[in-house]
């Protein structure tokens, strides 16, 4: 995950050099291998580089193919040989070797600002098109990679790290009173266009920003598709095509010697892992950590993953977490998240363990997705078919599902809509009294949390809810929770199953029989996996691990964080320890988590990496001009 950041001026000074290596050096934590700086009249660019696939000559960044146009990122292409072939039919031939960037410079250069229509992968970028004298910025379709910027009063101020643009002196620290809000009913922000400070913004996921002559505009560029279910002839076909895509979609990942995966003890990472396994040269090149309970909460991941792990013959990290926990109160380290988290007081020790991971793989494997893409929605499935006659195919599916998993679809849901229907009122959390009632007018939270709760059905005749779970915040909550603004660790975390070719074929695959129980990869699994593993029912946490370690209890806050907490919740209501069921603690230990974040930013407000950062041993600058 490279640091980038970049200064483009509206006026008539030139962007500030000082200005523009101060920022680079703050991101020196994300690209320890070299750092590039170039400006010329308003614009001003600079990159730190985290180097995964070896020394390439070409790599560093701010880069350029004429001389006019240059781009600054974080930028990972997948399906290189179709871009090229793409590129080559529109009379482009771009060598083989191209580095990323510049494959993504030769797509702006071939199909202007329709470029990441073009491009599948992770990436942020930003192009400066000295000719036009424009500014074109982009995001990857799935928001895997951070984009933020600042709009200032005579300055445009980009890059991918929270903390390097709240050094720039002329971004405030005034907070996002909508974003705050939303942490506390839900946890996360849900404007994805929105952080947790007034003055910076991020680009949405699939979204292209454009900034000339002082105007911002920005545009959707793409919209996950809705594809028609697909229907093969032999069931075996289903499989063979979901392993030829994980196939492809590591490979295309990996481009690098040692990998790590985060492994959990079910299907989706074991899978990963085993691919990436069969693909690098050695069992050393792959190594898992996984996070285990002992003691805390019933909980047999340690013995599945170490299953896995074993069959695999791949070395195992096991984190334990039953003792994750540091006092809320006090200060203790300066290392405070950019924006505010659930559950702060595991924060120091996570840092700790991604600088563990990053020292074994600088590329690491996360395994979600398929439990949203296989999301099991039988009954708007059969009713595709009975809408569109297909009486046999729906005959075969039922009698296929039946013979599979010997359940009949709709007596095999009855109990558990029997179920839901009698704990309905055990999972609804009531709206929290103890926020402030200006707040609650200004914003209409009560409309926005009955929203949250309620949410309209998706527009997908076959998939709705798998479909409707692809688009939620809460996966730019994941990827921002992993990428090295936060870790504050020099690796990069990638997301086989979220790629779009995989992921588009996992929702258009036929619920019945495929999404109930995952069974597609189940059937994928049996031939790489221990039958233990594959046979492993699904075995969700007990009981939610905060509630657990403190025992339902929510702490008092401290007269610091009451005076901070006060625009936005009534402090009284959380002046004294107080005990809840586990569903209340989920709500009610937000505002400690909250005043915990606002007590460290307003202390170490813009100092989340060291004043000085000294050159490093060997450390490569490179200064165009």
């Amino acid at each position: 995950m490279s640091g980038f950041v970049g200064i483009l001026r509206s006026d008539d000074l030139p962007a500030s050099r000082e200005a523009i290596s101060a920022l680079t050096d703050v991101l020196r934590f994300r690209g320890p291998d070299a750092s590039g700086l170039w400006t010329e009249g308003a614009i001003g660019l600079g990159h730190a580089l985290l180097r995964t696939e070896g020394v390439h000559p070409r790599e560093r960044q701010p880069a350029t193919l004429d001389g006019s146009s240059r781009i600054v990122g974080d930028i990972r292409i997948d399906a290189r040989a179709d871009l090229l072939a793409a590129l080559d039919a529109c009379g482009c031939n771009v060598a083989n070797d191209a580095t990323d960037a510049e494959l993504a410079l030769h797509a702006y250069h071939t199909w202007d600002d329709a470029c990441p229509e073009h491009l599948i992968g992770d990436f942020a970028f930003a192009i400066w098109d000295a000719q036009r004298r424009r500014l074109l910025c982009g995001r990857d379709q799935m928001g895997v990679r951070p984009f933020y910027y600042a709009q200032l009063p005579k300055q445009f101020l980009f890059g991918n790290t929270i903390d390097c643009l709240r050094r720039h002196p002329e971004v405030s620290d005034d907070l996002n009173e909508l974003a705050v809000a939303d942490f506390l009913l839900f946890g996360c922000n849900l404007d994805v266009g929105s952080s947790t400070f007034a003055h910076i913004r991020k680009l949405p996921p699939a979204h292209i920003l454009t900034v000339s002559n002082g105007n911002v505009q920005m545009r959707r560029y793409w919209t996950l598709p809705i594809d028609e279910p697909l229907f093969y002839k032999r069931a075996a076909d289903y499989v063979d095509r979901f392993r030829d895509l994980l196939t492809t979609t590591v490979r295309d990942r990996l481009r690098t010697e040692r990998v790590a995966v985060f492994m959990s003890g079910g299907l989706d990472s074991p899978l990963l892992a085993a691919e990436a396994r069969s693909q690098l040269a050695g069992s050393q090149d792959v190594a898992a950590f996984t996070y285990v309970y002992d003691r805390l909460i019933p909980d047999d991941e340690r013995q599945y993953a170490g299953l896995a792990a074993a069959h695999l013959r791949i070395p195992i990290r096991f984190w334990l977490l039953d003792d994750d926990s540091e006092s809320l109160g006090g200060f203790g380290s300066p290392i405070c998240p950019s924006e505010p988290r659930v559950e702060p007081e595991s924060y120091g020790t996570e840092t700790e363990r991604y600088r563990e991971m990053a020292a074994q793989a600088r590329v690491v494997f996360y395994g979600e997705g398929p439990d949203n893409a296989l999301y099991y929605e039988w009954h708007p499935y059969l009713g595709y078919l009975w809408r569109n006659r297909r009486w046999g195919k729906m005959l075969l599916d039922v009698g296929r599902h039946v013979a599979v998993h010997r359940k009949i679809p709709l007596l095999a849901t009855i109990p558990g809509r029997i179920r839901a229907r009698r704990d309905r009122k055990k999972w609804q959390i009531p709206f929290p009294q103890w926020l402030n009632p200006k707040l609650i007018d200004r914003y209409d939270l009560r409309g926005r949390w009955q929203s949250w709760n309620n949410p309209p059905p998706a527009r997908h005749p076959v998939r709705p809810k798998g479909y409707r779970s692809m688009q939620t915040p809460l996966w730019t909550q994941l990827f921002e929770s992993l990428d090295a603004g936060c870790t504050r660790a020099a690796m990069t975390v990638r997301h086989p199953y979220l790629d779009l070719r995989l992921l588009r074929f996992l929702l258009a695959v036929p619920a019945l029989p495929w999404c109930r129980s995952k069974l597609l990869l189940h059937t994928a699994a049996r031939s790489v996996l221990p039958i233990a593993s594959v046979n492993r029912p699904k075995s969700p946490l007990q009981v939610d691990p905060g509630f657990a370690r403190h025992k339902g209890v929510v702490a008092p806050v401290s007269p610091r964080q009451a005076e901070l907490l006060a625009p936005f919740v009534d402090p009284t209501h959380f002046s004294r320890a107080s005990t809840y069921s586990e569903f209340e603690y989920t709500i009610a230990s937000k505002p400690g988590a909250l005043g915990w974040w606002l007590e460290r930013t307003s202390c170490f407000a813009g100092v989340s990496q060291p004043q000085q950062l000294h050159e490093r041993e060997g450390h490569e600058q490179t200064n165009d001009r």
